[in-house]
């Protein structure tokens, strides 16, 4: 393996001033990026993959701004495979700008004035307008609006100039109809652009890695760089069934006694997010919740609610304002609602993968325990 990239002092400041040191994932993927190499990281949730995938980029960016400024066209896409965690990836790229923006100030070298934007079917037109305008450095879209802007000249017109695509949560669209759909996307864009964009692969729950370092290269006869930071990790599981007899349709009491033990565990912990598999479930079982802990504490959040209902119940959740959150599939993958104390499961999660998910939302962090 490659040693780890020399970055500009301005990101190496605002690196170890954050983090310290950085973990294994990034430390190996660094190594590989920084030679703009195809890459796919493995690694569990909560060993900064993001940063591993975006950081070589954003030096980048900082010494092509330093040397001769940056123009204003896209230079990394991220794809993300939904629209939440679109929006939440693009307020973790603030922090790192931001901070970046700052060191350089101190060292008394210009604002080079990167930018970072969300294009999703949620994005007003008033913002679709302006970044047609003044197109981001880093764009962050989902696998629908990547196809839409493929299919418009201003689209395409801003996409040709793309270096790296970061596919993120690759487990979940690889083996369906939409990861198939987002792979010839891929393809359209690289057809696109002078170079063909590097590509970079995250996944906490993938394998086997070598398929799917095939499935992110396409059909292209390169090389990949895997990069498997391990998928162990030191978990806190139990597995808890009512005191009464279970049957193929649940009494009214064993209901009680599953919402009674429920508000309970919530009672114990600060923060609490309950899993659920319908949208209909989440909702009767915040009800049933607010019914014993105060509606203030509990809501509910799946995809048939608002985009705006949902942003507000995952800052609730983030700043403390809640005490439990029923989600369904939509919290599942790693959108950014702060410091989780306890993942519960309702029912069965119908796959292993999912169920690895679920859990690593509590602990999201390094060397916590979900």
């Amino acid at each position: 393996m490659p040693a780890s990239p020399a970055f500009h002092p301005a990101v190496t400041a605002w690196l170890e001033g954050r983090f310290g040191q950085p973990t294994d994932a990034q430390t190996q993927a660094w190594a590989v990026t920084s030679q703009r190499r195809h890459a796919l990281i493995a690694a569990p949730t909560g060993s900064g993959k993001t940063l591993a995938a975006f950081l070589c980029a954003i030096d980048e960016l900082v010494r092509e701004g330093l040397h001769a400024g940056l123009t204003d066209e896209v230079h990394v896409l991220y794809v993300s495979p939904l629209k939440a965690l679109s929006n939440d990836i693009r307020k973790n790229l603030e922090e790192p700008l931001a901070g970046i923006a700052a060191q350089l100030a101190a060292m008394g070298l210009p604002d080079i004035g990167m930018r970072a934007a969300v294009r999703t079917g949620d994005t007003p037109a008033a913002e679709r307008d302006r970044m047609r305008r003044k197109p981001p450095h880093i764009l962050v879209t989902t696998p629908e609006s990547l196809y839409i802007l493929l299919g418009s000249p201003s689209g395409r017109a801003m996409l040709r100039s793309v270096r790296s695509v970061i596919v993120d949560e690759l487990h979940a669209v690889a083996g369906s109809k939409r990861g198939s759909h987002l792979m010839l996307s891929l393809e359209r864009l690289e057809a696109l652009c002078e170079r063909p964009p590097v590509r970079i692969g995250l996944s906490a729950t993938v394998k086997p890695l070598a398929e799917m370092a095939r499935f992110l290269l396409g059909q292209r006869e390169e090389s990949i760089a895997i990069i498997d930071a391990g998928h162990v990790r030191r978990r806190d599981l139990a597995i808890e069934v009512p005191r009464s007899a279970l049957g193929a349709v649940m009494a009214t009491e064993v209901w009680d006694e599953l919402y009674d033990r429920l508000a309970g565990l919530v009672h114990e912990h600060r923060t609490t997010l309950v899993f659920v598999n319908q949208r209909r479930t989440a909702e009767r079982v915040a009800r049933h919740l607010a019914e014993r802990l105060g509606e203030e504490h509990v809501t509910a959040h799946h995809g048939s609610l608002s985009r705006e209902h949902r942003l507000q119940a995952e800052q609730r959740l983030k700043q403390g304002g809640l005490k439990a959150l029923v989600a369904t599939s939509s919290l599942e993958l790693g959108i950014d609602i702060g410091d989780i104390d306890l993942v519960c499961q309702l029912g069965s999660p119908r796959g292993i993968n999912a169920f690895l998910q679920r859990v690593g939302r509590a602990g999201h962090a390094v060397g916590a325990v979900p």
